[in-house]
């Protein structure tokens, strides 16, 4: 992802590659909900997604699950159209297709 890159383009497979990377989780019940996303969306997602999904990554494991399960809405920085696009991809990725 470089700063010539159109946010809507598609990310390429350098970058789909370092993000699949960078979602690593400490915590398992994240990190399923995360390698459900990728099965779904990686394909599709483009590079205003993936560094929306970078904003939640900078998350400990435990607030990103909190947001992850509904028990708190996405305040502050994480209140954005696109985080907030994200963190619903990633809800509803744990549902039967």
């Amino acid at each position: 992802m470089t700063d010539t890159t159109a946010p809507d383009a598609l990310l390429d497979e350098r970058g789909l590659s370092k993000l699949r990377w960078r979602c690593r989780r400490g915590l398992l019940e994240n990190d399923l909900f995360i390698e459900k996303f990728f099965d779904r969306h990686a394909a599709s997602l483009t590079v205003r997604q993936a560094e929306a999904l970078g904003v939640l990554m900078d998350l400990s494991d435990n607030d990103l699950l909190d947001l992850l399960l509904g028990r708190k809405p996405p305040q502050g920085e994480l209140a954005r159209d696109d985080v907030t696009a994200v963190l619903g991809m990633l809800r509803a990725a744990r549902l039967p297709v």
